[in-house]
């Protein structure tokens, strides 16, 4: 039997993207954001509203970063979507967290964050089902620390996912499965 629940924005795991930029005067703004995915292979689609200091600067600087939040820094990844950058100045100072300038683009990288998308500023969509920022990622760094020779070793990251039914964070860290792989005893031959 299934129970009847209130709707949310029910689809669990929802990313924990960390959004940064630069302000104005050249200080580095960082929002959390649930609703992003990739919108293709190079293509990242945020849901975001103008309000957000993160989307004016995003279309002042033409350019922002996104990192996949750890479970080192569940305090500060939450502050981020606690603390409004249009209120607080020193948002990102608060957090003790450190920045370096994208070798690519005119936007922070955070660097106590596992993985980093460097991303070109596309364009903003502004319509009735939805509205957000879409960038071109340039670039796609990792912290050596997660890194199993070349590629990227997932289970290091230690990234972390919103519930969206209980307001909780999860580690994401234990591989189940080999995609388009697992599925395939399950495909009948014809």
């Amino acid at each position: 039997m299934r129970k009847k629940l209130n709707i949310t924005e029910g689809i669990f795991p929802m990313p924990v993207l960390m959004v940064a930029t630069y302000n104005e005067d050249g200080s580095v703004n960082v929002m959390n954001a649930a609703w992003g995915t990739m919108q293709e292979r190079d293509h990242v689609a945020l849901n975001l509203t103008e309000t957000h200091k993160t989307v004016k600067n995003i279309k002042a600087r033409g350019a922002f970063t996104v990192s996949i939040a750890d479970s080192a820094h569940v305090a500060e990844a939450d502050y981020f979507g606690i603390e409004s950058g249009n209120k607080v100045l020193k948002k990102f100072e608060n957090s003790g967290l450190t920045a370096s300038k994208s070798e690519m683009l005119d936007a922070p990288v955070i660097n106590e964050f596992p993985i980093c998308l460097e991303c070109k500023f596309i364009e903003y969509q502004n319509g009735i089902y939805g509205c957000g920022v879409i960038g071109k990622v340039v670039s796609v760094t990792a912290d050596e620390r997660v890194m199993a020779g070349d590629h990227i070793d997932i289970s290091l990251v230690n990234a972390i996912a919103f519930d969206p039914y209980t307001h909780g964070y999860y580690k994401v860290t234990e591989r189940v499965g080999e995609a388009f792989k697992d599925g395939l005893k399950l495909k009948k031959s014809n």
